[in-house]
């Protein structure tokens, strides 16, 4: 085996892995969750989302390396983290209909954790607040604010200040803050992130002064995904949530050049069939590996780089590699995902790899609806 770095990838015995596989190496699990920690000044400013990992093992690290506060996007991550004893978990999302009673139930389950929801309108937060007024809890909710993602969240207007203000009164809840998701912006210009944010910490900056105004306490903001870390991560006043971090992923390795995350999740695949003189046919369907990009924006492969993706279906992926390309049935492809959250959602289990070496499996829990709530 080399040691040259561009081989960190290589998996000893990689022959007995089925295929099609995720991999996830350890070490460069732990060297990204040291480098996060490097990267703000304040460790309890960080509010890491789960959503890219969903496995009890790495969130078992990231209490460890003294992280205490998650953000989570389901029911079954929440439980994950309520399994861990996660001290304060925040579902990031404003629960309807029988997540409501899921809730409640989770917050009565796991009594180690404080969890708190997002709220976006008065007739979810009544319902809310009726629901735990009947059940005996009180829930902590932070205002969804809509800063550009346009998907969720209310315009932090003077409606927001309003809605803030009733909710304020509420039985049932307690209001702790403003929610801030900019998931919009994802240029790769530092700069213009930087631009875009400053109009965003503007409208939060406004929002909050008028609620302390009000004689309400100072709000806890939580702002920002990976994008714009950097920039929160300066700010004292902010919570931070970056996820992707945790495995990084080409995407992000070739949009943020100043964030200096290590590649941690491959998918491995097998050549089944060679398909023409230029062509081969891999194992790696729609169903192994995040398709919402467009065709060639789905993976690179490390050890086959000007391999061009020409087609995919379900459980084959076929590529164009040119002449004497020299690969033959079972050959083995290290595919690194463009959008790595996505593609682990898409496996049952991690096949964990330490220093080239096979030695464990994770399931990935939180991948299900349900746990056990």
């Amino acid at each position: 085996m080399s040691n040259m770095a561009a081989d960190w990838y290589l998996i000893d015995e990689v022959e007995q892995l089925d295929s099609p596989a995720l991999v996830f190496y350890q070490e460069r699990i732990t060297a990204n969750i040291e480098k996060l920690k490097q990267h703000i000044p304040a460790i309890n400013r960080l509010r890491p989302h789960v959503k890219t990992h969903k496995t009890v093992e790495i969130t078992q690290q990231l209490l460890a390396a003294g992280i205490t506060k998650f953000k989570c996007a389901t029911i079954a991550e929440a439980e994950m983290l309520g399994l861990c004893k996660a001290p304060d978990v925040l579902l990031a999302y404003q629960p309807v209909g029988p997540k409501i009673d899921r809730f409640i139930q989770l917050i009565k389950t796991y009594p180690d954790t404080v969890f708190s929801c997002l709220i976006d309108n008065e007739s979810s937060l009544k319902e809310i607040a009726h629901a735990a007024t009947v059940s005996g809890v009180v829930i902590p909710v932070f205002l969804d604010l809509n800063v550009g993602m346009n998907r969720t969240g209310i315009l932090p207007d003077e409606h927001a200040l309003a809605l803030y203000e009733t909710a304020a009164a509420e039985k049932g809840v307690e209001i702790l803050g403003l929610h801030a998701y900019d998931g919009h912006i994802h240029d790769a210009d530092y700069a213009l992130r930087e631009k875009q944010a400053a109009v965003i910490l503007a409208s939060i900056d406004k929002l909050t002064r008028q609620l302390v105004r009000k004689g309400m306490a100072e709000p806890v903001i939580i702002a920002g995904g990976t994008p714009t870390f950097p920039i929160y991560a300066k700010l004292d006043s902010i919570e931070c949530s970056p996820g992707t971090f945790v495995l990084w992923d080409k995407g992000y390795q070739d949009a943020f050049a100043e964030q200096d995350y290590l590649t941690a999740a491959l998918v491995i695949t097998r050549v089944i069939s060679l398909t023409s003189a230029t062509k081969i046919t891999v194992d790696l369907g729609h169903k192994a590996v995040a398709a919402e990009n467009l065709l060639k924006k789905r993976v690179h492969f490390l050890n086959a780089p000007t391999a061009e993706a020409v087609s995919q279906s379900e459980e084959h992926l076929v590529l164009e590699l040119g002449s004497g390309h020299g690969f033959r049935i079972g050959d083995i492809l290290y595919g690194l995902p463009v959008h790595i959250c996505p593609t682990v959602a898409l496996y049952g289990s991690a096949n964990i790899i330490n220093n080239h070496k096979l030695t464990e499996g994770w399931k990935i829990i939180s991948r299900e609806r349900k746990i056990n709530i």
